[in-house]
Order: structure tokens, then C-alpha cells, then sequence
């Protein structure tokens, strides 16, 4: 017995932090690929093959999956499905992954993943818009949400525009960073590489809004994954046959940093990503997918400073501890919305069981009422036939 509470606590606990778990793994998964696309670009490789060859690798991994895998849940597909289909691979693929390759380009990766943290906020305003998340300011549950997700938004703003002192680290010293490409110095590429990725993160908020909805009419987690990455690739040829028209070179790929850059971009951050948002946004919302993307900034100023050797500065590690302390208000807030409009499994079991008993007691009940009157009514036909016989007897 006590094996089995043992058993289905633990259950019960993974169950709860399964979704944690996933979403900070696609945010370690998305810092990787800010370093390998920064190293890929700094070599020459054009942003709009980069998406095509990602999602034509996301494609060939996810579709085998999704055929088998969702044959029995895989809904048909009507011309609804099929048009935000074409409209989520068109926002997310095509426009926000090549404005936010452009950006990091005159930029840096570490920049780049903070410019990123305004998605939170963008994808709070837009779910409220469409009802997909509640908000009620006289509750603190509420007030907390929208708390962190300022101060995940300044927090990002402060790494951004403050610097302060240099941070030595053990493994920064004697190296410097002057032969990094695209290291955001110059004002008028760090201007123009954040607008383009404010706009990119836009573009990636209508797509967490739209598949989530699409999800409503469209729930195979897989078959959706498939389908954005197959029309990604579709959509993303043909803006790259028109903007590098004539530069056949580009197109060429060899077993270098270029090929890693695709081949961990397509099956981590395209193919598993599209699956794990999707799943845990049918559960969660896309706002506490979305909340957890500051920690990617985080690793990736990290990871940045071992491979492109980039500098660690003090305002970034102050807006570093500031958004981690936004997030812990949005995770808080949404996990009491989440307590609250959900009841709980063993609510729910107790429920059930008296439902099945209250049945099956009124299943018993009638069974014996339908088996009395059988009984009463064979007993008076029974009596009606002997009476008429004695009346027969009587008669002759």
C-alpha cells in the first residue's frame, strides 16, 4: 500500500514538472543555436539557405514520426486547417528566423538572445487580445504575471543599454574578441539588428497565438510539426531563389560549421521545438512557453564566452538576475492560475468513483424493481389461469 501512494506521488510530482522541464530544455536547445548560426553567418553563409536547409532537415527527421505516430489522431484536413497551416509556416520559418538571422548578424549572439526577451511581453498582450490568457488585476495571481513580465522586458533592456565594468572571467583571460564579425559596436548595426529582430519576435508571437488556436482544430502535435516545417521549406526556397538570384555558391554545403548550424537548428529548435511548444501549450498556454525564453539570454552569454570569445559585462549580469526574478513572478502566477482552473487528479478519481458507484446502485435498483415486477406479474397471470380454469370446470 504504501508502495503504491509512494508510486503515485511520484507520478504526480513528474507530472507537474514535466512541463518545466520541457521548456527549458528548448531554451538551452535555442541558445545552441545562437552560437552555431552566429559562427555559421560569420563565415559567409546566407541567412536564407540557412532556413531552407533547417527546415528541410526538420522535415525529413519530424515526418516519419508524425505518418506513424499520429495515423489514429491526425484529424482530416479541410481548407481552415490548411490555410493557418500556410500562415504559421509563413510567420515563423520564413519571416521572424530570416529577420532574426539578419539581426544577429550586425549584432551578437549574446545581444541578439536579449532583444529576444520582449517576446514574453508581446505574447502576453496578444493571448489577453485573444482570450487565451486571463487576467484579472485585483488578483495578485495576475498582478504577478504582469509584474515579471516587465521585468523580464527591463531586465532584458538593462543588458542591452548597460555595460558597466568588464567581468574577467578564468576562461576570458588573454583572449579578446576583435576578430568576431558582427560584434554590435558600431550603433547603426546594433539600431538596425534590433529593429529587425523586434520585428522577428512580433512575427514569433502571432505564431505561438496562432497554433495554439490551431491546436484547438488540429490537435496531432506531430502532423503539425511536419506540416510548418515542410511548407517552411516550400516558402523559404522561394524567398531564397529570389534574394540570392544568380549566386548558385550559396547554395553549397559542405561537412563544416555551416552543415552542424543546419543540422542541430532543424531537428532541435524546429523540429522538437514546434512538437514541445505545442504540447505544452495545449496544457499551459503559449504564455508560460514563451516566459521561460529569458533563460536562454542567460546561456547563451555563457556559451558565448567560451566559443566567441564574448566579454561579460556587469549590466548584463544585473539584468541577468533581473529577469530570472520576473520569470519567477510569471511561472508563480500562471502555476496558481493553473492550480486554480484545473482540478486536481485524485478530485477528479473521487469524483469518477462516485459517479461509477451512484450508477451502478441505480443500474441495481432498477434491475430489482424490473425483476419484482416480472415476478408480481407472472404471479398474477399465474392466478388469472386458475381462476379461469376452475370457472371452465364449473361450466361443463
Amino acid at each position: 500500500m504504501e508502495n503504491e501512494i509512494s508510486s503515485k506521488s511520484t507520478y504526480r510530482l513528474l507530472y507537474r514538472v514535466k512541463p518545466f522541464l520541457a521548456v527549458t530544455f528548448l531554451q538551452f536547445g535555442f541558445a545552441g543555436m545562437d552560437v552555431f548560426s552566429k559562427v555559421a553567418l560569420n563565415q559567409g553563409m546566407s541567412n536564407y539557405v540557412l532556413v531552407v536547409y533547417r527546415h528541410a532537415i526538420a522535415t525529413a527527421v519530424i515526418a516519419p514520426f508524425a505518418v506513424i505516430l499520429d495515423k489514429k489522431v491526425r484529424p482530416k484536413m479541410t481548407f481552415s486547417i490548411f490555410t493557418k497551416l500556410m500562415l504559421l509556416s509563413l510567420l515563423e520559418p520564413v519571416i521572424d528566423q530570416n529577420l532574426y538571422y539578419f539581426g544577429l548578424k550586425y549584432t551578437t549572439a549574446t545581444f541578439a538572445a536579449a532583444m529576444c526577451n520582449i517576446l514574453p511581453a508581446i505574447t502576453f498582450l496578444m493571448a489577453c487580445i485573444f482570450g487565451l490568457e486571463k487576467v484579472t488585476f485585483k488578483s495578485i495571481h495576475s498582478q504577478a504575471k504582469v509584474v515579471g513580465t516587465v521585468a523580464t522586458v527591463a531586465g532584458a533592456m538593462l543588458m542591452t543599454l548597460v555595460k558597466g565594468p568588464v567581468i574577467e572571467l578564468i576562461w576570458t583571460k588573454g583572449r579578446n574578441n576583435q576578430g568576431v564579425k558582427g560584434g554590435g559596436t558600431n550603433i547603426n548595426d546594433s539600431i538596425k539588428g534590433s529593429l529587425m529582430i523586434t520585428v522577428g519576435c512580433f512575427s514569433w508571437a502571432c505564431f505561438m497565438i496562432l497554433q495554439a488556436i490551431t491546436l484547438k482544430t488540429y490537435p496531432a502535435e506531430l502532423s503539425l510539426t511536419a506540416w510548418i516545417c515542410l511548407l517552411g521549406t516550400a516558402q523559404g526556397a522561394i524567398v531564397a531563389l529570389v534574394m540570392e538570384r544568380g549566386k548558385t555558391s550559396v547554395w553549397s554545403i559542405h561537412w563544416d560549421t555551416k552543415f552542424l548550424a543546419a543540422l542541430y537548428s532543424g531537428i532541435v529548435c524546429s523540429g522538437l521545438a514546434y512538437y514541445i511548444q505545442g504540447v505544452v501549450m495545449k496544457d499551459r498556454g503559449p504564455v508560460f512557453v514563451t516566459a521561460f525564453n529569458p533563460l536562454s539570454m542567460i546561456i547563451v552569454a555563457v556559451m558565448s564566452s567560451f566559443i566567441l570569445a564574448e566579454q561579460m559585462y556587469l549590466g548584463r549580469v544585473i539584468g541577468a538576475i533581473v529577469i530570472v526574478a520576473g520569470l519567477y513572478f510569471v511561472v508563480w502566477g500562471k502555476s496558481k492560475d493553473y492550480k486554480s482552473g484545473s482540478p486536481s487528479t485524485d478530485g477528479q478519481m473521487v469524483q469518477d468513483k462516485q459517479m461509477t458507484d451512484a450508477g451502478s446502485e441505480s443500474n441495481e435498483n432498477s434491475t430489482s424493481e424490473v425483476i419484482t415486477l416480472n415476478v408480481s406479474s407472472r404471479g398474477a397471470a399465474t392466478r388469472d389461469e386458475q381462476i379461469n380454469r376452475q370457472r371452465d370446470q364449473l361450466l361443463v
